[in-house]
């Protein structure tokens, strides 16, 4: 019985960790890595194992770095049952789709300069064509219910509160009369976030731990913050007449920003200020959320049974856009207004538009709410660069650019210790920090061990290791 930590490991993105149980092979989570261009076609395009010799899959999440290279596996052989929970199953459904759409328009783009250098074409990563072979493949399980994965492997599905669907797990593994337990955080939540149910504990009696630590060396500001640290920056753009571009996640941040728009509206607490969100991907989403009622807390369940402002992802002044043109006719709209659009890194899609056409009018605003990945433009932003390249081109930074870290979806360095600090010192044998930047794992292993957990490690990409 063995692990191999084959992704998100000494990094934050690319989440993929290969069991081994006796006769079967299983992979937690087969994300995308995001980093540089060239680097992450070498590592997403070729995996450290055979795909067909993988016999099932389990899946914490739909963000692209925990499911994103599921059709690039199918595409090179992988045939067997993918599990994750109902809601992930739904959100798979739009997002690989979109994903292969972008695989391919990249692909697009590389081509039309190598033909102008006379060099070689390459091929995307995985097509739609892929994507249609994937889902079929999906199985939707509900939380805390065991299921078979395999042969020695069962599996037990909590919710993580991250995102819609998210899930931590505890494997029960068993392997020539020796039986261990094995429990994966995924990406774990916070507690008291807006829409979403708080985080539940998988469970004390797990002999080792998966942990993510993209946030393990920071503390967000408090949740009860969000609605007042959204609320100044906007009445402060909205006074200058100025534009607002927030680059948003389709999946979570979106949400959550449209809800603390939405009881901001309903409070009266927000003048006249239209508000745009300017991403298919994250219409489709919303589209998901309000399917998954079951997922919710109690809050959000009861504006939804209200008879009035009954939902949480609409109100008088927000407009879906789905269409381009009605996208570029933002353009030339005069100020105030607010525009969510993705990427959440600002690395793609029509957010870059839009910070092209606004990053240079001091009236201007540009809020991020969201971890930003180096070498992305998000992150350039954050960093307050005076110039910036967009598509290419030089552009002076003189927008005002905030940053909300309330809004966070990860867990903080204290709600990571305290989960961890749940499970049982005398039982755990091994805790494995992955899923974050080298420091930030480090600062979160330093008090894990502070806090009398022994056999704390760091593996890096290629660590197999033994569970015994």
């Amino acid at each position: 019985m063995h692990i191999e930590f084959q992704g998100a490991a000494g990094t934050v993105t690319g989440s993929m960790h290969v069991l081994h149980v006796g006769a079967q092979t299983v992979l937690l989570d087969c994300g995308l890595y995001q980093g540089r261009r060239e680097e992450s076609w070498r590592v997403n395009s070729t995996f450290p194992f055979i795909p067909s010799a993988i016999d099932a899959v389990v899946l914490s999440h739909a963000h692209i770095d925990h499911s994103g290279n599921l059709p690039g596996l199918v595409r090179q052989g992988f045939r067997g049952p993918i599990y994750c929970t109902k809601a992930t199953q739904d959100l798979l459904n739009v997002m690989l789709k979109d994903s292969a759409f972008i695989q391919e328009r990249d692909a697009e783009f590389v081509n039309r300069k190598h033909r102008r250098k006379d060099l070689l074409p390459v091929a995307p990563l995985y097509t739609q064509e892929d994507v249609e072979q994937t889902l079929p493949l999906i199985r939707g399980v509900e939380y805390s219910t065991e299921f078979d994965v395999g042969e020695g492997i069962r599996c037990r599905y909590e919710d993580a509160g991250h995102i819609l669907g998210s899930a931590s797990l505890m494997l029960s593994l068993k392997e020539n009369g020796t039986a261990v337990r094995l429990a994966f955080t995924g990406d774990l939540g916070r507690r008291g976030l807006p829409i979403l149910r708080d985080p539940v504990f998988i469970g004390s009696d797990a002999d080792y731990l998966i942990s993510e630590s993209t946030y393990g060396g920071r503390v967000h500001a408090p949740v009860e913050q969000m609605e007042t640290q959204l609320l100044e920056p906007l009445l402060r753009a909205a006074e200058r007449r100025g534009k607002v571009i927030i680059p948003g996640f389709a999946v979570g941040r979106t949400q959550e920003i449209v809800y603390t728009l939405h009881n901001l509206s309903v409070a009266g607490r927000l003048p006249y200020l239209p508000v745009f969100v300017d991403s298919p991907l994250s219409v489709n989403v919303t589209d998901v959320f309000r399917r998954h009622p079951e997922c919710f807390d109690e809050e959000t369940r009861t504006i939804l049974n209200a008879t009035t402002n009954n939902d949480p992802f609409g109100f008088d002044l927000l407009t879906y856009i789905r269409d381009v043109e009605h996208s570029k006719e933002l353009n030339d709209r005069p100020g105030p207004f607010v525009v969510i659009a993705a990427s959440g890194m600002a690395d793609n899609g029509r957010v870059v538009h839009h910070l092209a056409n606004s990053i240079e009018d001091p009236r201007n605003m540009v809020i991020i709410a969201g971890y930003q990945a180096e070498n992305t433009l998000g992150k350039k932003l954050v960093m307050h660069q005076p110039i910036v390249n967009v598509f290419g081109e030089p552009h002076e930074l003189k927008a005002e650019v905030v940053v909300l870290n309330s809004f966070s979806g990860h867990a903080d360095h204290n709600e990571l210790l305290g989960y961890i600090e749940q499970f049982d010192r005398q039982r755990m044998r091994k805790i494995f920090i992955v899923h974050g930047d080298p420091d930030q794992s480090e600062k979160l292993a330093t008090d894990v061990r502070g806090a009398g957990f022994s056999g704390v490690m760091i593996p890096s990409r290629g660590n197999c290791i033994d569970l015994c």
